[in-house]
This record gives C-alpha cells, structure tokens and sequence, in this order.
C-alpha cells in the first residue's frame, strides 16, 4: 500500500509539472511496474517478514526500541 501511495505521489507531481502527456505516461509506467511479478514477490516477502518480527516483538530495523 505504500509503495502503490509512493508511485502516485511521485506520478502526480511529475505529471503535474510536465502536463497531461508526459503525466499518463508515467501513470502507465507506474501500472507496468505495480503489475510486475517480482515486485509483487518482494512486497509480499518484505510484508511476510515484518508481520511475523511484529507477532515476536521484534523491533523492525531503521527503528529504535523506545
């Protein structure tokens, strides 16, 4: 879900500065890489490990135990 809110959010603001073209052009491009079978497998191992760090306790890297 974030990585699809990153892709948008990068999308927009290119396409808002290059105009209605250039702007579909990237929303395609965005789609083509979302669809991608190894994104979809990286994704879903990253989501795997962190859900299963979270159900031990585990803090995820990049972020301190407070």
């Amino acid at each position: 879900m974030v990585g699809k809110l990153a892709i948008f959010a990068v999308g927009y603001v290119l396409g808002s500065r290059a105009g209605r073209e250039r702007y579909q052009q990237l929303v395609e491009l965005a789609r083509w890489v979302a669809a991608r079978e190894e994104l979809q497998t990286a994704l879903g191992a990253a989501q795997s490990a962190l859900l299963a760090a979270a159900e031990r306790g585990q803090p995820s890297r990049g972020r301190r135990a407070a």
